[in-house]
């Protein structure tokens, strides 16, 4: 068992940055890949970012490439996004989740959620 808390979320102004922090406590954080996805008022959640259990690959939608980071630190057991020149499109409430394979990028490849953060950007 896994359980995850994100933090960070909160208002922005478009243009800005802001850094998400997800922390892992119960099973090894290490033998996990660990992923953020984000969900919008009345859209399905999509995939935003993952990283592997070593931190050594990463991948990224296309809507968040080169804006978006995903970087983690198994000694502290958090992952992170940094999120940069942020747009209201981005608002939405973002999720980490621990999946078990390589880079998942399905939200059924990942059996632990953690209950969101809502990240806002205004105009």
């Amino acid at each position: 068992q896994v359980q995850l808390v994100e933090s960070g979320g909160g208002l922005v102004q478009a243009g800005g940055s802001q850094r998400l922090s997800c922390a892992a406590s119960g099973r090894a954080f290490s033998s996990y890949a660990m992923g953020w996805f984000r969900q919008a008022p009345g859209k399905e959640r999509e995939f935003a970012a993952v990283i592997t259990r070593s931190g050594d690959g990463t991948y990224y939608a296309d809507s968040v490439l080169g804006r978006f980071t995903i970087s983690r630190d198994n000694a502290k057991n958090t992952v992170y996004l940094q999120m940069n020149s942020l747009k209201p499109e981005d608002t939405a409430v973002y999720y980490c989740a621990a999946g078990g394979a390589l880079l998942p990028i399905r939200t059924s490849e990942y059996a632990y959620w953690g209950q969101g953060t809502q990240v806002t950007v205004s105009s």
